[in-house]
C-alpha cells in the first residue's frame, strides 16, 4: 500500500495525486480543470526573474576604485606609466583584470580617473594642512608651496606619480590632453593671494601678481623634484622659495610726511 502511494502520479500544479490515466493514454498532469486553468495561465505570464545578487553600494564601490587607483599610484611611482598595465594593476591591487575593467573600462579610462583622484586626495590632504589667515598671507603661500616638496612619504609619492604622468604626456596625446590642461587653478589661486596682499599693502609696489604666481609654482616643481633627486636638501629648497617670498611681500617704506615750518620763530 505505501509503495501504491509512493508510485502514485501527482498533479503539477497542486500536488494532489492522480488515480486515472490521462486520454489517449497519456499520463494524467492535473487532477481537474481548475488546475489545468491555472497552469495555462502561468504559463501566459511572464516568468518572475530570479532574484539577483545585490549590487555594490555606493560607498564599496567607492573603497574599490580607490583600491584600483592607489595600485597605478605605486606602480607609476617606482615603475613608471608604461608598467601600468590593466593586468599589472589588477595584480598589484589583488583584484581580478575583470574587475578592473568593470570599474574603469579602458587603460586610458583607468590612467585618467587615478589622475583625478589623486588630484582630489592631495587637495583634502592639504585643507588640513594649510590654514588661511588674511593677515599672514605670506604664511599661507608658504605652507602651500610647501605642499610641492617631498615633506614626508605621501608628498613624496604624489611627486612621482605626477613626474611620470608627465613623462607620459610627451608621448601620449591623450593624457597630454588631460594632464596639461589650458586651466592653471593653482597660478589663479597664488595670484589672487598676491593680489590680496597687494591691495592690503602687503607687497614690494609694481608686481605683476600673476607672473609671480606662475614663477613661485614653477620653482616649488622643480625644486621638489631636485630633492626626490638628491641633487638639493630640503632646507636648501625652501631657503630658496622663501627668498622669493621676501622679495614679493617686502612693501616699501613710506616717505615720512614733513611739516611744514612754521614762518615765525
Amino acid at each position: 500500500m505505501r509503495d501504491e502511494k509512493k508510485d502514485q502520479a501527482r498533479c503539477t500544479v497542486c500536488r494532489a495525486g492522480i488515480s486515472a490515466a490521462g486520454k489517449r493514454g497519456r499520463p494524467a498532469l492535473y487532477c481537474s480543470r481548475s488546475c489545468q486553468a491555472r497552469a495555462y495561465r502561468r504559463r501566459k505570464q511572464p516568468p518572475v526573474p530570479a532574484p539577483e545578487s545585490p549590487a555594490p553600494t555606493s560607498g564599496a564601490r567607492t573603497r574599490r576604485r580607490r583600491q584600483i587607483a592607489e595600485a597605478v599610484w605605486r606602480i607609476a611611482a617606482e615603475r613608471g606609466l608604461d608598467a601600468a598595465s590593466m593586468r599589472e594593476v589588477a595584480a598589484e591591487a589583488g583584484v581580478s583584470l575583470r574587475m578592473v575593467q568593470y570599474h574603469f573600462g579602458s587603460k586610458h579610462q583607468l590612467l585618467v580617473a587615478a589622475l583625478h583622484m589623486l588630484h582630489r586626495e592631495n587637495e583634502r590632504l592639504a585643507r588640513t594642512r594649510i590654514h588661511f589667515d588674511p593677515a599672514n598671507l605670506r604664511g599661507v603661500l608658504s605652507a602651500m608651496l610647501d605642499e610641492f616638496l617631498p615633506l614626508d612619504a605621501q608628498r613624496a609619492m604624489a611627486l612621482r606619480v605626477f613626474s611620470a604622468y608627465y613623462a607620459r604626456s610627451l608621448t601620449d596625446p591623450a593624457i597630454a590632453e588631460v594632464f596639461l590642461s589650458d586651466d592653471h587653478p593653482l597660478e589663479e589661486l597664488v595670484a589672487g593671494f598676491i593680489t590680496t596682499a597687494q591691495e592690503c599693502g602687503q607687497t614690494a609696489p609694481g608686481l605683476d601678481a600673476r607672473r609671480e604666481a606662475d614663477l613661485l609654482v614653477a620653482a616649488a616643481v622643480g625644486l621638489g623634484g631636485d630633492v626626490l633627486h638628491a641633487r638639493r636638501t630640503l632646507n636648501d629648497v625652501r631657503a630658496t622659495l622663501d627668498y622669493h617670498l621676501t622679495k614679493i611681500f617686502s612693501p616699501a617704506a613710506r616717505p615720512a610726511v614733513a611739516r611744514a615750518s612754521g614762518g615765525g620763530g
